[in-house]
C-alpha cells in the first residue's frame, strides 16, 4: 500500500466515521455534542473498539512501525479482558512484586481464559527478563 493510500485510510475516524465503532457497537458518527446533551451517549461509548485497534495496527505495520502495531494489537486484547484483571497484570509487572511462576500463571490466565496470546508472551518475556535482572 502507498503512502498515500495509508494517509487516506488515517486517521480512521475521518475518513468513515459510519464504520468505526464504541465498545458499545454504536457508530462514531453517532457520538456528536447533540447526542451527549440529550443524554445518548453513556460512558461505554467513549472507548475504543479492538476492531479499531486492529486497523490501526496494520496501518502501523504498513507504514514501517512493527513496535508501534505490537502495542496496538496487545492494545485490542486488553479491550476484552476486565478492568480489574488488566490493573493487576500492571501492579504484577512492578518490580519486586511477584514471583516467576505468579508472572508466568498471569501469562497463562491471560492466554487460555481471555485469548490474549501478544499479551501473554509479553508478560512470560518480563518475567524472564526480571529473573535475570535480580527484579524478582
Amino acid at each position: 500500500m502507498s503512502e498515500s493510500q495509508r494517509a487516506g485510510r488515517y486517521p480512521l475516524g475521518e475518513g468513515d466515521r459510519a464504520r468505526i465503532k464504541t465498545p458499545t457497537g454504536r457508530p462514531l458518527a453517532e457520538l456528536t455534542l447533540e447526542a451527549l446533551r440529550a443524554g445518548q451517549v453513556g460512558a461505554g461509548d467513549l472507548g475504543i473498539h479492538a476492531d479499531t485497534l486492529g486497523e490501526q495496527a496494520a496501518i502501523a505495520e504498513e507504514a514501517g512501525f512493527p513496535q508501534l502495531a505490537a502495542n496496538l494489537r496487545r492494545a485490542a486484547e486488553l479491550t476484552r479482558i476486565p478492568n480489574d484483571t488488566v490493573l493487576a497484570v500492571y501492579e504484577a509487572l512492578r518490580p519486586y512484586r511477584v514471583t516467576y511462576e505468579r508472572l508466568l500463571a498471569l501469562a497463562d490466565e491471560l492466554e487460555t481464559r481471555y485469548d490474549a496470546i501478544e499479551n501473554a508472551a509479553l508478560i512470560r518475556e518480563a518475567a524472564q527478563a526480571y529473573r535475570e535482572s535480580g527484579l524478582i
